[in-house]
């Protein structure tokens, strides 16, 4: 069986894009929504990603929506733990698609680590 992990030096989540996010609204409170935009760059990626080393410059103070919780996802999108593995990977494999494509080496190395 497949087990979600994040994957060091990917940073596909950090896409920020609102345009990519049309829901956002439905699943993030007003001050996180808040929150969200203010972190959005001119790029549409998050001001806190290093380009460089593919890294969150505020990894261990992240806002809980770029958390992958149990408890985070079951408040923004009723996600039941038992669901968590499969929607966290569906989700980065999505993300992974959109920012590298289906064939780049993010995608084997992400395939790979979770046991895909």
């Amino acid at each position: 069986m497949a087990t979600w992990q994040c994957v060091k030096n990917c940073g596909a989540c950090c896409n920020l894009t609102p345009s990519d996010r049309p829901e956002l609204e439905y699943y993030l409170t007003p001050p996180d929504l808040e929150k969200y935009l203010s972190m959005v760059g001119k790029d549409g990626w998050c001001i806190n990603f290093n380009h460089e080393t593919r890294e969150c410059r505020i990894y261990d103070d992240r806002p809980l929506f770029c958390r992958v919780e149990e408890e985070t996802f079951m408040d923004m999108f009723g996600i039941e733990p038992e669901e968590l593995n499969d929607f966290a990977i569906d989700c980065c494999r999505q993300q992974i698609e959109s920012n590298y494509g289906d064939r780049s080496l993010e995608m084997i190395r992400f395939n790979l680590a979770v046991g895909i």
